[in-house]
């Protein structure tokens, strides 16, 4: 099977699924799955704890063991959306902010320069968290935290690519 045919028909159950079982409604947004490595121990996550990990402020899990946040490049729809959704500042905010941080020693998140990589980076890294669409999430990762995005939006969150090179 084609990893495009795989990426289909994998959104299609995330998407369908749950229409399937009568859950929800026509309305359910597009979700974006926050992944950690599949060996890794399971975090409990919620929005406010990866909006810290993400803007660096905790830096270790409850065990101690190094957090890595990872993102995907400024200009891929999926990051501008996980960054709207979960950090809620404007980018020139954001931008300032990382300014300071840096200065005081602390570097943004590493960027990574596909969903495809986030997937392996994070599969072979202990302690890393990324986040990608749907359709790349595999047996070498699971899933954290699902981000529901906004009623309406058009970010593709759970879109996949035309081509296994995208």
């Amino acid at each position: 099977m084609t990893r495009l045919r795989r990426c289909l028909l994998l959104a299609m159950a995330v998407v369908l699924g749950p229409f399937a079982a009568g859950r929800v409604s026509a309305a359910t947004p597009p979700r974006i799955a926050v992944i950690v490595g599949a060996s890794a121990p399971r975090l409990a996550l919620d929005r406010d704890t990866l909006r810290d990990i993400y803007l660096k402020k905790i830096f270790v899990d409850k065990e101690g063991h190094r957090l890595i946040p990872v993102n995907l490049p400024p200009e891929s729809p999926l990051r501008e959306a996980f960054t709207h959704l979960l950090i809620r500042m404007p980018d020139n905010r954001l931008q300032d902010y990382w300014n300071r941080q840096y200065f005081q020693g602390v570097s943004p998140p590493y960027v990574l320069a596909s969903q495809q990589a986030v997937v392996r980076f994070v599969a072979s890294t202990p302690g890393a968290i990324g986040y990608v669409s749907a359709c790349f999430l595999g047996p070498d990762v699971h899933v954290a935290l699902w981000l529901a995005m906004p009623g309406g939006s058009s970010a593709p969150a759970d879109t996949c690519p035309e081509s296994p090179g995208h």
